[in-house]
C-alpha cells in the first residue's frame, strides 16, 4: 500500500497479452489508491514502456504523451490485415521474397522526418463521438484524415524470410524513434503499400518513452507483489527544463498568478528548494501557469 499522499510515476514494462487498462487496474491494487492513469496507450500484442501516474502525478501525464517515443518492430512484409498488426484478419496476401537492403532503405525514405499520416483505421480516434475502432468492428467503413507526425529515425536492423501457409513473407525488423501521435502499424501498412505487396505489424516494443526507457522498467502482471515510484519532484525536474524559485515567488506560484518580467522558453516545472510547485508557460515577457501542483 502507498500513502495517498505519495505521488509519482511507475514505470512499467508491459507484458504481451495485457491492455493499459489492466495494467492500470493491478498498480491500483499494488499501490492502494485510485488515483492511478496511463500516458500513451499500448494494444495487447505490444509489450515495453508504459508510464502509470499516481495521485497527483496523474495531472502529468497528458503533458508526458507530448514526448518522442522509441519503439523495435517487426513488419511483415507480403500481406495485409484489417488492423494493420497480426490482430486482425487478412485481407490480401501478394507475397513478398528477398528484398535488397538498399531498396528496403529507400523505401524507408518517405516516411522519415516529418510526414502526414493516415492513422490505423482501429484507433481509438473518435469519429462523431465513437471510437473508430468500434465503428470498423461494427462493419462501417471508415475515413480518416492524415495528421502531421515526426519521424526521427526508421532504420531497417535486419530482415528474414519466411513462409505462411504457403505464402512467402519477408519479415523487417526496424527501430523507430518518433514524435506522439505516430502509429507504427501505419509505418507498416504504408511501407508495405509502397513496395506494392502489402504490410502489417507481427510484433511492437516500446523501449522508450521520453528520458524513461526498458532500463527503469519494472514488470507488472500477477505475480508483482511491489512497485517502485519515482517521486513526482525527479518526474518533473527529467521531463522538463526547471526554474527554482524563493519563498515570495513560490507563494505566487501555489494561487497560480502570472510572473511578470519571467521569460521563459518552453513549458518549465517550477521548483522550490527541490519540490515541484507547478508547469508554467512562456507567455510574452511573462509566464503563466498551465498547472499547479502544490
Amino acid at each position: 500500500m502507498t500513502d495517498s499522499t505519495e505521488s509519482g510515476l511507475v514505470v512499467v514494462d508491459k507484458p504481451q497479452g495485457w491492455t493499459s487498462h489492466q495494467i492500470v487496474g493491478r498498480c491500483r491494487r499494488l499501490l492502494g489508491t485510485r488515483k492511478v492513469g496511463h500516458a500513451g496507450t499500448l494494444d495487447p500484442m505490444a509489450t515495453g514502456v508504459l508510464l502509470v501516474g499516481v495521485n497527483r502525478a496523474t495531472r502529468l501525464l497528458g503533458h508526458l504523451m507530448l514526448t518522442e517515443k522509441e519503439y523495435t518492430a517487426t513488419i511483415r512484409l507480403g500481406a495485409s490485415t484489417i488492423t494493420d498488426d497480426a490482430e486482425g484478419g487478412t485481407i490480401e496476401r501478394r507475397g513478398c521474397g528477398v528484398l535488397d537492403e538498399s531498396l528496403l532503405d529507400q523505401a524507408m525514405q518517405p516516411f522519415r522526418g516529418d510526414i502526414l499520416q493516415v492513422p490505423t483505421q482501429v484507433s481509438a480516434i473518435k469519429i462523431d463521438g465513437k471510437r473508430s475502432y468500434a465503428r470498423v468492428r461494427a462493419g462501417e467503413q471508415v475515413e480518416l484524415k492524415a495528421r502531421p507526425v515526426t519521424v526521427f529515425e526508421f532504420s531497417l536492423l535486419g530482415s528474414d524470410p519466411a513462409e505462411v501457409e504457403g505464402t512467402p513473407v519477408l519479415d523487417l525488423r526496424v527501430r523507430v524513434r518518433c514524435s506522439s501521435g505516430t502509429y507504427i502499424r501505419a509505418l507498416a501498412r504504408d511501407l508495405g503499400a509502397a513496395l506494392g505487396c502489402g504490410g502489417h505489424l507481427t510484433v511492437l516494443r516500446r523501449t522508450r518513452v521520453g528520458p524513461f526507457g526498458l532500463d527503469r522498467a519494472q514488470p507488472v502482471d500477477n505475480e508483482t507483489e511491489h512497485l517502485t515510484l519515482i517521486g513526482i519532484d525527479e518526474v518533473a525536474a527529467e521531463c522538463f527544463p526547471t526554474l527554482a524559485v524563493d519563498e515570495p515567488m513560490a507563494r505566487a506560484i501555489s494561487y497560480g498568478q502570472r510572473l511578470s518580467g519571467v521569460e521563459l522558453t518552453a513549458l518549465t516545472a517550477m521548483l522550490h528548494q527541490g519540490r515541484f510547485l507547478a508547469l508554467y508557460a512562456p507567455d510574452g515577457p511573462d509566464a503563466k501557469a498551465e498547472a499547479v501542483f502544490s
